[in-house]
């Protein structure tokens, strides 16, 4: 783990960390998360049945979009040109699982591209659903996976 805290100069003061003297690598972060909802509500989900529309396919859509613009909701997140994003659902009995990846060939990471694509597809779930179920909860939100970059890998081990 990083010793120092690299947004902050010698005063302590907030900056953006430069970035300009790196090598491009690729890059990938992939990232988890879940919304806990009723059992009925997974059904609606899974069976495509939630009056507002397709919760899956509005979510992927979301999360991809929001990833593109983790630099303007972050404010010390340099804006990307990202090579790739991906977001996948899963729906269980009780839940749906997300897991959002993201690629690029830069000179940093993009960690917080991928938390932003699944909390936001998450988040877009819990909108589409509100009017059925307002006790969902979001929970689990963890980086899993990084590779690239002087870091180089980094895996979670399975809970």
């Amino acid at each position: 783990m990083a010793d120092e805290l690299t947004h902050l100069d010698e005063q302590g003061r907030l900056k953006m960390v430069d970035v300009g003297g790196k090598e491009p690598t690729a890059r990938l972060a992939r990232v988890r998360g879940e919304i806990r909802m009723a059992r009925a509500t997974a059904r609606l989900i899974a069976e495509n049945k939630v009056a507002k529309g397709n919760v899956l396919e509005a979510a992927r859509l979301a999360g991809i979009m929001a990833a593109k613009r983790t630099g303007e909701l972050i404010p010390l997140c340099h804006p990307l040109n990202l090579t790739a994003v991906s977001v996948d659902l899963h729906v269980g009995e009780d839940r749906v699982e997300v897991e959002a990846e993201a690629k690029i060939d830069d000179r940093t990471g993009v960690e917080m591209e991928a938390l932003v694509a699944a909390s936001t597809a998450l988040l877009t779930i819990y909108d589409m659903c509100k009017g059925v179920d307002r006790g969902m909860v979001i929970s689990e939100l963890r980086l899993m996976e990084k590779r690239g970059g002087q870091s180089g890998t980094w895996v979670r081990e399975e809970e």
